[in-house]
């Protein structure tokens, strides 16, 4: 049997004419999977509960004409790609005109030859087992870029996402967060952090001798310099503000290690800004670096309204970081004796003694960190 893409391809003959059945079904049911049906409204009947592939239609019968059937598959769309090819005994050009512009494929006057009946009919079958494959191609085409629209969509709103998340956090913590499904992280919440704030000693008489555009200048050589660091030690930018900046670790992406990350950071900011304090001192700029690291508990989440954002670590950690900031001398990392307990096998520091920060009720032992052990 000739197969289409579902198995072997259907015909259905219709025909008032017992024996034209017969005849039909013995010439084509080798090849084909043949049905017969004795009026149009039987076809009709057979042809929606099951398209065949190929309709073979005598005109002249009782119930509903050949013209009838035509015209009600034309105007049914579950029966309009149906081909069919029309065998009659009606020799007339106005028949055949009728029924070509009624939708039919083809027209044989009986008594046909059966030679070119099986070959008209191999080639409506050929036909429309094609336009099956085009059809069945552009449904795949058309779901294929529902999919890519879809996927492109998604891809959009995660950019549109991550753009959002990029003003928070580093590039690898904003796509981390969407990675996994983190944006419930935006929400307040409380956890362990260390808390970094650093400053320039010397700004404010800096800003108050300078061009804008200069002071610009330096801040844009300073930003860059400790911003690279920020992201490289996994940090998180709370704000800056001038000189001044912000960061915490351990949110929202656990670190094994948050203090160590914090002083690592600390102490490369020292180094690098070496060559920053020297080319600004070559122009009349004495500048330089003070940095506090505090670890305790905190509440973290975005704060702010729509279009504006911040995410914020709120609590008295970064209070006491502030302070210690405050406190440093040039190129000194200050921290307190609770935040060295956690990495004083990693670290060397001096002790500073007990002070008396600005806001706190008792005073706090302070440690400047030199360097790491070994």
């Amino acid at each position: 049997m000739s197969n289409g893409p579902n198995g072997p391809q259907t015909i259905l003959a219709v025909d008032d004419t017992p024996a034209n059945l017969a005849l039909l079904a013995a010439l084509l049911s080798e090849d084909y999977r043949v049905t017969v049906a004795t009026n149009g409204q039987k076809a009709l009947d057979l042809a929606l509960a099951k398209p065949p592939d190929l309709i073979l239609l005598d005109i002249m019968m009782p119930v509903m004409s050949g013209y009838e059937v035509l015209e009600r598959m034309r105007a049914d769309e579950r029966l309009r790609g149906i081909p069919v090819v029309v065998t009659s005994a009606v020799n007339q050009l106005e028949s055949v005109v009728r029924c070509v512009q009624l939708g039919a494929e083809d027209y044989l006057v009986k008594p046909f030859d059966q030679t070119l009946l099986r070959a008209r009919v191999d080639a409506s079958l050929e036909k429309k087992r094609l336009r099956d494959a085009v059809q069945a191609q552009a449904a795949e085409l058309a779901e294929w870029n529902q999919r890519l629209e879809e996927r492109v969509q998604e891809q959009v709103a995660q950019l549109e996402r991550l753009g959002r998340l990029k003003g928070f956090f580093s590039p690898q913590v904003a796509e981390h967060i969407l990675g996994s499904g983190g944006e419930e992280l935006l929400k307040s919440h409380r956890r362990e952090v260390v808390v970094a704030f650093l400053d320039m000693r010397g700004f404010a008489a800096f800003t108050d001798r300078s061009e804008p555009e200069e002071v610009m200048e330096v801040l844009a050589q300073y930003h860059k310099a400790m911003g690279e660091l920020i992201v490289k030690y996994q940090g998180t930018l709370e704000h800056f503000a001038g000189d001044g900046m912000m960061i915490f670790f351990n949110d929202p992406i656990k670190l094994e290690n948050p203090t160590l990350n914090a002083i690592r950071m600390a102490l490369e900011m020292r180094q690098s800004f070496v060559p920053l304090r020297a080319m600004w001192k070559k122009r009349g700029h004495t500048l330089d670096l003070g940095i506090g690291i505090a670890h305790g508990y905190a509440t973290l989440g975005a704060i702010g309204f729509e279009g504006r954002w911040d995410y914020a670590c709120i609590g008295g950690v970064t209070n006491l970081a502030a302070r210690l900031c405050g406190e440093a001398k040039p190129e000194q990392i200050l921290t307190n004796d609770k935040t060295l307990a956690r990495i004083d096998d990693i670290v060397d520091a001096l002790p500073l003694g007990e002070m008396m920060l600005k806001g706190m009720t008792h005073p706090v032992p302070v440690f400047s960190i030199t360097g790491l052990k070994n």
